[in-house]
């Protein structure tokens, strides 16, 4: 990592915020009130592992506010845009996994209960939790079993958690093939919980309602190169739609790359400020093209904005770094496309199955599926309600997770 952090800004960010941590903790946590209230200590691996026990940390705080949150992220990528999250007393990275770390750790932190998000299980901070008898509970979690060297500790490391709460029916099959049938409960996945609570609270977006009036609308959220290629050509011919591209990396270098591609775009902080100056939007440039893209160059709108959408783009199914969440797109009543790789998803497969997702091979399926839904406003409508549907068919892990928290008084002395 200190190799890569010379030329790779995340490697950087990953070194420096571990950088003379246990000199800077005490300081933090002297900040905290100083009280007898019980410490919950919640860890994901980054962002989307934290939307994904948000929902079981925020109705916790609800429910018993005399409690303090510390939040621990791996990843740069969830430590940086939830640093100054309110629904926390401290926001910090996760110290290495060593022997040493977690015992200090723990013992400053000194949690009444940890929950562990999806997956990432460090073996030497469960096995200090598990020596000092702490409740640890695995929420959303998803267990999969292609890991030669996890296979090796996985006994070990299942053997440190309280109570596991998997996504899935083959999650749980798995943990009680492993002995550990006694404390699986399937909650399903927080992460419905979530999207309709933030569809639910949605806020509009003012340039963006302005850029979409009056026009079809497809969306494409958290996409990599491989789906930025297959969009192109699509919506190269169709200059009288609106197509807002929200990049999974908003690096300056990326969004240059992301203008180059879509030629007839506007940055979205360009377009904010014309608003803001009252500038009509009218869709045109001073070369007579049609302005028809809009980039996305920040985090943090990507749920809102599927909102405007009347078809949505999930990226992450060209390759390796797994397909993003569909489900904030879904839960607006939208038809989600995605790539061809998806299999691990058991949302996707679920939804394409119910009729309110498709996935596609290449931009040839991609426009011949597109129009197909644009040419039948009754199918386009049915799979829109399909996916919707399925969303909120799935709700409910939260309330799981908090009836086992407080029938076993976990957060009671």
């Amino acid at each position: 990592m200190k190799l890569v952090a010379q030329w790779n800004p995340k490697a950087k960010q990953w070194i420096n915020g571990r950088k003379d941590f246990f000199e800077k903790l005490p300081k933090i946590l002297e900040n905290l009130p100083h009280d007898n209230r019980p410490v919950i200590w919640m860890h994901c691996a980054s962002l989307g592992e934290f939307e994904q026990g948000r929902p079981v940390l925020e109705k916790i705080r609800r429910r018993s506010s005399q409690s303090k949150v510390i939040i621990t992220f791996f990843s740069p990528s969830g430590y940086e845009i939830r640093k100054n999250y309110k629904g926390a007393d401290a926001v910090l990275y996760l110290p290495l996994d060593t022997l040493s770390n977690a015992r200090n750790f723990i013992k400053q932190i000194n949690p009444m209960l940890v929950l562990w998000v999806r997956y990432e299980f460090w073996l030497h901070y469960l096995e200090e939790l598990k020596r000092k008898k702490i409740p640890l509970l695995l929420i959303s979690g998803t267990i999969l079993n292609n890991n030669p060297l996890y296979r090796v500790y996985r006994k070990k490391l299942f053997s440190c958690f309280t109570h596991f709460f998997v996504q899935t029916e083959r999650s749980a099959r798995f943990l009680q093939a492993e002995g550990f049938e006694q404390n699986v409960t399937v909650a399903g996945d927080t992460r419905f919980d979530r999207v309709i609570e933030i569809a639910e609270a949605f806020e509009p977006l003012a340039p963006v309602e302005a850029f979409c009036r009056g026009h079809r609308v497809l969306v494409a959220g958290s996409t990599w190169t491989a789906d930025e290629e297959e969009l192109m050509h699509y919506i190269k011919v169709n200059p009288d739609m609106r197509f807002i591209v929200a990049p999974h990396e908003v690096d300056e270098e990326n969004i240059k790359e992301l203008q180059k591609e879509f030629p007839h775009s506007v940055l979205f902080s360009v377009l904010q400020a014309k608003v803001s100056n009252n500038n009509a939007i009218d869709g045109s440039t001073s070369d007579t093209t049609v302005t028809n893209t809009l980039i996305i160059d920040n985090i943090g709108m990507l749920s809102r904005l599927y909102k405007y959408a009347d078809i949505t783009y999930v990226g992450g199914g060209f390759g390796d770094s797994g397909l993003h969440n569909i489900l904030e797109a879904a839960v607006y009543g939208k038809p989600v496309f995605f790539g061809p790789v998806y299999q691990r998803h058991f949302e996707a497969v679920e939804m394409e199955e119910a009729g309110g997702a498709v996935s596609i091979e290449n931009a040839l399926e991609l426009e011949t599926e597109l129009n197909k839904l644009w040419n039948d406003e009754t199918l386009l409508k049915a799979s829109g309600d399909c996916a919707k549907q399925y969303v909120y068919a799935n709700a409910g892990a939260t309330d799981r997770i908090l009836e086992y928290i407080y029938k076993n008084r976990l957060l009671t002395n």
